[in-house]
């Protein structure tokens, strides 16, 4: 599944290619894509035709599109956007930005035209139909428009406004171990299974490492890793394992070339030579060098 720094390269195209754009007509080609809109394909299309949309923005895995509101002179009101379209990528959910007489991809879910003569359009498809759009409410006030549904979901760790004091107090509070913190959404979002085993490689701590052990000063180390190792992959376009995960255009990333745990099993250790293990968890794996990571003792 797309991580932050996969769905940031989707959110960077999007915010190039559609920004400021007007939407003409929305077709439905499955209702599966819009199944999270309990109104149905009809009130979907009819609630995006004519509004403008705004800078693509991202929280986490999370994705949206702002829907700007007008003034009463009839311009972009972006300092309060009221309604926004969030995108699900799922396992294999792509928004492809595409010239009108390209032939349709084979699992074409969403068409949205715009008014413009730019010559181009939005396609959202899915192979697995796990994914989708969905029309929210946004939180007032909020000057992303962040959807309300997904107002729970705690700021990442590229955000500018990222509490990292508040975040290792967290971290100390909690009965859990490191990793399942860095996949707790309501703590620190946008960090999965890949970017989480990188990030604790690159830390040298174990993924079974009690959060209360972390001092500030480790957690923070931690932090910097994370961030490193999204940078690093957002500057080769992501993370693609097979041909599901592209950018708008439909270009795969190639950060899986410099992956230094994930998928690494029995490989050598690329700090010390020790051959990578892998362990089931979580309905997941996890990897992880046996002499740099060490487990924590059992007391």
């Amino acid at each position: 599944m797309p991580e932050l720094p996969e769905v940031e390269v989707v959110r960077r195209g999007l915010e190039r290619w559609v920004r400021d754009r007007t939407v003409a007509d929305v077709a439905v080609l499955h209702p599966r894509a819009i199944r999270r809109h309990l109104a149905g394909p009809e009130d979907f299309a009819a609630q995006l035709r004519g509004r403008r949309l705004g800078t693509a923005r991202r929280r986490g895995k999370y994705l949206w599109l702002p829907l700007e509101a007008e003034t009463s002179a009839g311009t972009p009101d972006r300092a309060a956007p009221d309604r926004a379209v969030l995108a699900h990528l799922g396992m294999s959910g792509q928004l492809l930005v595409q010239p009108h007489d390209a032939l349709d991809e084979k699992h074409l879910r969403i068409r949205v035209r715009f008014a413009d003569a730019n010559g181009t359009e939005l396609r959202f498809v899915d192979q697995r139909t796990f994914g989708g759009l969905s029309l929210h409410d946004t939180v007032p006030g909020d000057p992303d428009g962040l959807p309300d549904v997904i107002a729970h979901i705690a700021r990442d760790p590229l955000d500018p406004a990222f509490d990292e004091d508040a975040f290792h107090a967290a971290l100390r509070r909690r009965r859990t171990t490191v990793k399942r913190a860095l996949l707790d959404q309501s703590l620190i979002s946008g960090v999965g299974n890949i970017y989480a085993d990188e990030a604790l490689w690159r830390a040298r701590l174990h993924y079974d490492r009690p959060t209360a052990t972390l001092t500030r000063p480790r957690s923070a180390e931690l932090l910097t890793h994370i961030r490193d190792v999204m940078h690093a992959a957002l500057a080769v376009g992501g993370t693609s394992f097979d041909s599901l995960y592209v950018n708008v255009n439909g270009e795969s990333g190639y950060f899986d070339r410099s992956l230094d745990a994930y998928g690494r099993e029995d490989e050598p250790c690329r700090r010390c030579g020790t051959a990578m293990r892998r362990r089931p968890w979580m309905n997941r794996s996890s990897y992880f060098c046996p002499r740099c990571q060490r487990p924590p003792r059992v007391s």
